[in-house]
């Protein structure tokens, strides 16, 4: 359909009521553009809404009720400009596309990543346009250390304020009493492989400042019950250690403006026996829900050490012979 615009001012001029009508580093706005298919511009008080001619005059119309909102309310927070955008009836997923082709290449402060091989480029574009993603495959296929890197870029170039790396600890039963230490030196050695990755992308120091500023977060599983995060990049890593309560728990922490990857191996599953896997349920369960990207690895996407994909085809030629 062809798009139209919506051209208004806002009245009455106010600078500190159209500073928060479009939140920091206009986040407002550009959250009414992603959920309702609309492109916003602005000059002072003047606004311009291009879209479908229905949307672009609701879109017009949230905006003018978040700026009379804005009289009464001296900030905006995510879930008003959600609540209105829900209220306008024109709320829609970000659009999907499939995978072009296109070379993806991710940038970080320390390093400019290139994905190898079409899966890691497809795995991209999905974080790129999907605000759920499943990443899925043996080790060394990038996973991971893709996620982080795509994290780092989103927080480098303000897309999100902050970070969330999360593991299950399920070597100890997320039962960590036993273990020396406080509890950051219990749950330590279950995240040191996201450590590694911020380290390698952002540098020892400033990792320890945003880590000290509550930028960046990383966590047992256990810590998200509870929590809902707006606004923030998260990871879930080893999830193929989830329960299916822990899963559906952690995919229901998700809230306005932010992403989540889900990454595992259903081939590694440490969980105690009798207990099924939350990635290999969550799997079956969403692969038919819009919106959510999955993307799945083989042997042939591993990075590491030639020996590793040997490895993993000996073992998966092995399974599939039922030995």
């Amino acid at each position: 359909m062809s798009a139209d615009t919506r051209e208004f001012h806002l009245e009455p001029v106010d600078s500190e009521r159209l500073a928060a009508l479009c939140g920091q580093f206009d986040e407002h706005l550009k959250h009414i553009e992603k959920r309702m298919g609309v492109r916003i511009g602005y000059r002072g008080h003047h606004f311009r809404v291009t879209g479908e001619a229905e949307t672009a005059t609701a879109a017009m119309e949230v905006l003018r009720h978040l700026y009379r909102e804005t009289e009464a309310n001296e900030d905006i927070s995510p879930d008003t400009v959600h609540l209105f955008i829900r209220e306008s009836g024109f709320e829609r997923l970000p659009e999907t596309s499939d995978y072009d082709g296109s070379v993806q290449v991710v940038h970080t402060p320390r390093m400019k990543i290139q994905p190898r091989g079409e899966n890691q480029q497809r795995y991209i574009h999905a974080i790129r346009t999907h605000d759920i993603n499943f990443g899925v495959g043996p080790a060394g296929t990038g996973k991971t250390w893709l996620a982080v890197a795509c994290a780092v870029e989103a927080l480098k170039n303000e897309e999100v304020k902050r970070l969330m790396l999360v593991r299950p600890a399920v070597e100890a039963g997320e039962k960590l009493g036993f273990l020396p230490g406080d509890l950051a030196q219990k749950v330590d050695p279950y995240l040191r492989p996201l450590y590694d990755a911020l380290y390698e992308m952002l540098g020892f120091e400033q990792v320890n400042k945003l880590i000290e500023r509550s930028v960046i977060e990383i966590a047992p599983l256990a810590f998200m019950r509870g929590r809902t995060l707006n606004n923030s990049f998260i990871i879930l890593d080893e999830s193929q250690n989830t329960t299916r309560e822990q899963m559906k728990m952690f995919l229901t922490r998700i809230g306005f403006g932010s992403t989540a990857i889900i990454t595992g191996d259903i081939t590694q599953i440490d969980l105690p026996h009798g207990q099924h896997s939350g990635l290999e349920h969550s799997l079956r369960v969403l692969k038919e829900v819009k919106g959510i990207g999955m993307t799945w690895f083989g042997a042939e996407d591993v990075v590491r050490h030639p020996l590793v994909q040997r490895i993993v085809e000996a073992y998966d030629s092995w399974d599939a012979q039922g030995s």
